[in-house]
């Protein structure tokens, strides 16, 4: 029977401590080739949010970082320093699968520095939650590497008979420099095979049992001198004697052989023994605590990274890993999967009106429901907020309508919470792979959509994802791509409608309305883009354009023989936040010599639920400077009656929605009823908004409104028909009763 050399077995067993090493590393290994990489283990993929490793092999490392440009550079300082055959290190920010940016503790160095081109290998280590515990811990780190390093004791641990690390006082007794003694074989200190024989039988029958060995050995120094030691050893783990040894060694050479002059001073050295044998044992305890530790922040660092803190469910990171998972799954299969993307309606509400307490109560219990509602091998996973993703492998169209079907019956059943009882509806959207999208971003984008689709057409029900409604994600994109070359082509103007004193059907004031007319896109109406200005910021240059080219109109009317008439333009919650807006607003007035008063902001109502103090202040600002202030579309927002008193409002404007029904809805009557007689006593002026019929108006003269706008009177009007409509007509006004 042939024997394979023993240098293919020692290739062999290397070849396997590499890979035990590899996937037992509590850190992310990669060789990196062509700045590719060619092989990596599985905490490598975990950290960058893959399943399995084989899914980076190949990939760019450009891919991992936050831009090419911070790739690149990274590149530059590594090479120059690689290339002289140093390690480089550096913290960094990374890019996982998801997107999602970490920080990472990046090492790297070439395999061979004197042949760049067989790559290198790179460690990583995933530092996110540790960056603020660092500082403490290099500190707890070095305090104990200095206690190791200057301990007047040979420190030694060691594995499978192999020395692993050692201090310097260990290799300085054996006359070996730092690091000579790592990977040897502990027979390789021994004086003789004999002596090894014994030391060897003796510690592993007293380790075998639990117990820790103490004797004295003689070990060979590096130039044949002989050193006689006492030695301690136990296992660093008795639970896990794979882990090693720790062997603590004391140098008693020359107490051997000068016997008689030790035996003077034997007390005290005994004593001093002792003291360091508790010192390192001290030592050795706070090595396995620290152990531990590190044990349990790992365990702890995962599931923060993988789980919502709030409600136990998986988080997006999660729900990413498991997605690609299902969808290759389905792939390979041909088997159905379906997503749905839940969000809460009108939770916010919860929060500003109970506080975030009852807000997280109500979503620990609503994580639960959803739970009970789906399968065990479907997920639920909270993404942020108030948004859910529900991930159903197996499901097709008609299953994933029945789970949203049981969703919204299991949504009907109130929520108790402390004395509250709380009903909490869901919008949802549905995709379904592979006609909805082939991977995880892209199938929870088209469920996304669907659910928003889901908002528009009522809340509390479900749409499934259709290409229309990709196209109207592009009509988005389109209308901002041409939003922003609107103002410097011209394509935007101001209409005005008037606003009409009920009592006497004169026109105080007009209220300047944005139109856009796009050369090949035609007539875009406001309820379209101006949603698309403020998700993209442009909201703020475009309302600018707005009260400057209103306030300069007014100008014009007021030099025009006008001089009593006022001008109300709408500001949108960005615009209002801007700390700057009560100075901007001042300029404009100046600039253009129009008195403050003539000038009424409309804001909604929505603007103070945030920050209810800073809008305070910044009302107080704007009525310091003279400039009065409306609510717009009052009712159908979030309203609460005791900010509307302490931001002393001049005018509340009555939406169209419950004007239009006035003829024959009495629940809007006593609304608008009611709004009416709220503003009276708070000393405030109502407008009525989308008056088309005399009987509308009728009633609203009943109740006591102040104003009115609408179709009755005019549409909104260009500058100059507008001026021709206040100085050429009457305004119709219904006859009064009795």
């Amino acid at each position: 029977m042939s024997h394979r050399p023993s240098s293919i077995a020692s290739i062999e067993r290397i070849l396997r401590e590499q890979h035990t090493l590899l996937e037992s590393a509590g850190v992310g290994i990669a060789f990196i080739h062509k700045q590719a990489i060619v092989r990596c283990n599985g905490r490598c993929a975990e950290i960058f949010g893959h399943g399995d490793a084989d899914d980076l092999r190949g990939r760019h490392g450009a891919s991992f970082h936050p831009d090419k440009k911070t790739f690149y550079r990274l590149g530059l300082s590594a090479r120059a320093r690689m290339a002289k055959g140093q390690t480089f290190r550096v913290e960094c920010q990374l890019r996982r699968s998801n997107g999602s940016l970490f920080w990472g503790d990046v090492t790297g160095r070439l395999i061979n520095p004197s042949r760049p081109e067989e790559g290198s290998i790179w460690t990583l280590d995933d530092i996110d939650e540790q960056r603020q515990a660092q500082a403490m811990l290099n500190i707890a780190l070095r305090e104990k590497q200095l206690l190791f390093d200057h301990a007047s004791v040979g420190i030694v641990f060691m594995r499978s008979a192999q020395l692993t690390r050692c201090n310097g006082h260990f290799a300085a007794m054996l006359g070996y420099g730092p690091g000579e003694l790592i990977g040897t074989s502990a027979r390789h200190w021994f004086a003789s095979a004999a002596e090894w024989e014994r030391f060897e039988q003796s510690f592993t029958r007293e380790l075998a049992v639990g117990q820790s060995f103490e004797g004295e050995m003689m070990l060979s120094r590096k130039d044949g001198g002989t050193v006689i030691c006492e030695v301690r050893c136990k296992h660093i783990d008795s639970e896990d004697p794979g882990q090693g040894t720790v062997w603590i060694t004391v140098d008693i050479t020359e107490r051997t052989q000068t016997q008689a002059a030790l035996a003077k001073v034997h007390e005290q050295l005994e004593q001093q023994v002792r003291d360091r044998t508790r010192e390192l044992s001290d030592t050795v305890e706070n090595l396995h605590r620290e152990m531990a530790d590190r044990k349990r922040d790992q365990d702890r660092i995962y599931w923060l990274a993988h789980y919502d803190p709030l409600t136990g469910l998986p988080n997006r990171t999660l729900l990413a890993d498991r997605s690609t998972a299902a969808i290759q799954l389905a792939r390979d299969n041909g088997t159905p999967l379906a997503a749905i993307f839940l969000d809460l309606d009108h939770f916010k509400h919860v929060n500003d009106s109970l506080g975030h307490r009852v807000g997280d109560t109500l979503l620990v219990q609503i994580a639960k429901r959803l739970r009970s509602v789906v399968r065990e091998k479907d997920t639920v996973s909270r993404i942020g907020g108030d948004e859910f993703v529900l991930l159903l492998p197996g499901a097709n169209a008609h299953g994933a309508a029945r789970v949203a079907d049981k969703l919204l019956e299991a949504s009907r059943q109130p929520y108790q919470i402390d004395h509250h009882e709380l009903t909490m509806a869901p919008s949802m959207g549905i995709a379904l792979y592979p006609q909805d999208g082939t991977d995880f971003d892209t199938l929870t984008q088209s469920a996304d959509v669907a659910m928003y689709h889901a908002k528009l057409d009522g809340r509390n029900t479900y749409r499934f994802f259709t290409p229309e409604m990709r196209a109207q994600s592009l009509r988005a994109l389109q209308l901002e791509n041409a939003l922003r070359r609107a103002l410097e082509r011209n394509e935007l103007q101001l209409h005005y409608q008037p606003q009409v004193r009920i009592r006497t059907g004169r026109v105080h004031s007009v209220e300047a309305l944005l139109r856009w007319n796009h050369p090949k896109l035609g007539a875009i109406s406001p309820a379209e883009f101006i949603p698309v200005a403020e998700d993209t910021g442009q909201i703020l240059q475009i309302g600018e354009w707005v009260l400057r080219s209103a306030v300069q109109q007014l100008r014009d009317w007021r030099a025009a023989g006008l001089t009593d008439l006022k001008v109300a333009v709408n500001l949108s919650a960005i615009q209002f936040h801007q700390p700057q807006l009560p100075d901007l607003i001042s300029q404009i007035l100046d600039a253009s010599c129009v008195p403050p008063e003539a000038l009424e902001l409309e804001l909604t109502e929505g603007v103070a639920v945030d920050d209810p103090r800073a809008a305070t202040a910044t009302m107080d600002q704007l009525r310091a400077r003279g400039v009065r202030l409306s609510i717009d579309d009052f009712g159908t927002g979030y309203s609460s009656l005791s900010q509307l008193k302490r931001f002393q409002i001049y005018k509340l404007k009555i939406d169209q929605s419950f004007v239009q029904d006035l003829d024959h809805d009495g629940n809007d009557r006593a609304i608008v009823s009611a709004i009416i007689r709220m503003a009276q006593a708070l000393g405030m002026q109502t407008t009525a908004e989308g008056v088309e019929t005399e009987a509308q108006l009728q009633f609203l003269r009943d109740m006591g409104c102040d104003e009115a706008q609408g179709y009755y009177f005019s549409r909104p009007l260009p500058p100059d028909e507008l001026l021709q409509f206040l100085q050429s007509r009457q305004v119709p006004l219904p006859s009064t009763a009795g």
